[in-house]
């Protein structure tokens, strides 16, 4: 998840003597709410006074319901929408819209935006994507955990952002930069992995009517209507319509998002000339009225006039971004960890890792365990020395192999698209529902767990470098 501006790498946090107003800005704030949320969703789940509720809310219908007296119309709408549904499927479509709109914003004029900025970060998010999920798989292979390779293929930015933050000047600001950007590219490959490998059964005639609402808005965008409200219709219909066609229905977030328009509806020319207007409009109706309270009618008049041109003046993917982040990082992923990091611990062999793998069950455990902690750092790392030994890509601007190590490692911290992708996983023909919640709920611990020890070691391993460099000047 990449729901951070690359522009914050610009002012370092040294101190934590923070008011509650700024908490919110804090780039750490949301690593340590969803922390929290982590905590608060294992307790409710297996405190015996609050597990019963916790789970019974979760599995609460959330359904419209149109009966007929005479029985003749009976329909469920959506059908099989549950809270903890309503939650993956149509609050997390927001999550993804946002995702999309950054990862859209950073290819157009961003960490991403020409050859030479994208190349390393991109080459070292496939490395970092492909080596977890050949451990899972290796581990994993003929069992009927296999198809759970997805799981520790993603970096959950937040929370290396907020160990990042913490560390401070330890870390080169190309690094952090190259993390940022890795994680933005590591996104986009993980919604990929998504629509193509975790959907349902695809059906056709509904994915092709989803197809020509997707052009339409397509055509939209080209004749250039620039309004935001003529885009949230055909959304909400393209929803419905993967909903129920088979495509997973957070698909529609990002596939959204890709067609928002940056640009504004004024350039700046016509900006200016309608502001001199609307100032002097201003200027003139406070002359007029000098006696009456500011402001008076008019001026409340040229005003809004004002603040309508100024936001008809930024882009509307742009604004659509700066309004969702705070209720993304701040309400829809807490609430997602609330509803997915509940695991019940009916097993305490959840935290054995490294026990021996069964033969039909395999070990989601281990397999998302060393993907997360050693297939993420290697990957990452070794992508990166064969992109930049080849001359493809470049060494960022004071940056050492031992410390992009130990910034890789960080990679490892898996959290928010892991456990998505995780509640997609080892549902199938030949797997019963309870082995399937096996499966799932030890695919969470272990995100856990990886995701905890990546963090230490990534923090360990770069305090180490740093001081290891200090004490060579």
């Amino acid at each position: 998840m990449a729901l951070i501006p690359i522009y914050w790498w610009n002012k370092e946090v040294h101190n934590f003597s923070i008011s509650q107003s700024s908490f919110r800005k804090q780039p750490w704030a949301n690593g340590v709410i969803l922390l929290a949320c982590v905590v608060m969703a294992m307790l409710l789940a297996n405190l015996p006074f609050t597990k019963e509720a916790y789970h019974n809310f979760l599995h609460t219908e959330f359904t419209m319901h149109i009966a007929s007296p005479d029985g003749a119309v009976d329909w469920f709408f959506p059908r099989g929408m549950t809270m903890e549904k309503f939650i993956n499927d149509i609050l997390m479509v927001v999550f993804f819209f946002t995702v999309g709109l950054e990862i859209k914003r950073e290819v157009v004029c961003g960490e991403l935006s020409s050859f030479k900025k994208a190349i390393l970060p991109v080459i070292a998010a496939f490395g970092g994507v492909f080596a977890p999920a050949l451990i899972f798989t290796i581990v994993n292979h003929g069992t009927q955990a296999g198809s759970g390779w997805g799981i520790p293929t993603a970096t959950d930015i937040a929370f290396a952002v907020g160990i990042l933050s913490i560390l401070g000047d330890k870390v080169p600001v190309s690094l952090k930069v190259f993390l940022t950007a890795l994680a933005i590219a590591d996104d986009l490959i993980a919604i990929l992995v998504v629509a193509l490998f975790y959907g349902g059964n695809i059906h056709m005639p509904l994915l092709g009517l989803a197809l020509v609402m997707i052009l339409f808005v397509a055509l939209m965008k080209k004749l250039g209507e620039k309004r935001i409200g003529f885009y949230m219709v055909p959304a909400i219909i393209v929803w419905f319509l993967f909903y129920y066609s088979g495509i997973h229905a957070t698909m529609t977030g990002v596939v959204m998002a890709m067609f928002i328009p940056m640009e504004a509806r004024y350039n700046k020319a016509k900006f200016h000339r309608r502001a001199r207007i609307l100032w002097d409009g201003l200027i003139e109706a406070e002359s007029v009225h000098t006696n009456e309270p500011f402001p008076n009618g008019p001026e409340r008049y040229h005003l809004r006039r004002l603040s309508s041109l100024t936001k008809k003046t930024i882009p509307p993917s742009y604004r659509l971004e700066h309004k969702l982040n705070p209720i993304v990082n701040f309400l829809i992923m807490p609430v997602f960890a609330l509803a997915n990091a509940g695991v019940e611990i009916t097993d305490v062999s959840y935290f054995n890792v490294f026990k021996s793998i069964d033969p039909v069950l395999g070990s989601v455990g281990l397999g998302v365990f060393l993907g997360l902690l050693l297939g993420k750092p290697v990957g990452i790392t070794l992508a990166s020395w064969i992109a930049i030994k080849c001359k493809v890509g470049v060494m960022p601007a004071k940056a050492s192999w031992p410390m992009l190590f130990a910034v890789a490692c960080l990679g490892g911290i898996g959290f928010t698209m892991s456990i998505f992708v995780d509640t997609l996983s080892f549902a199938g023909p030949g797997i019963a529902p309870e082995v399937t919640q096996h499966l799932r709920d030890a695919g969470k611990i272990a995100v856990l767990l990886g995701s905890l020890c990546s963090g230490i070691l990534g923090s360990l391993l770069i305090t180490l470098v740093s001081k290891l460099k200090r004490t060579k000047n």
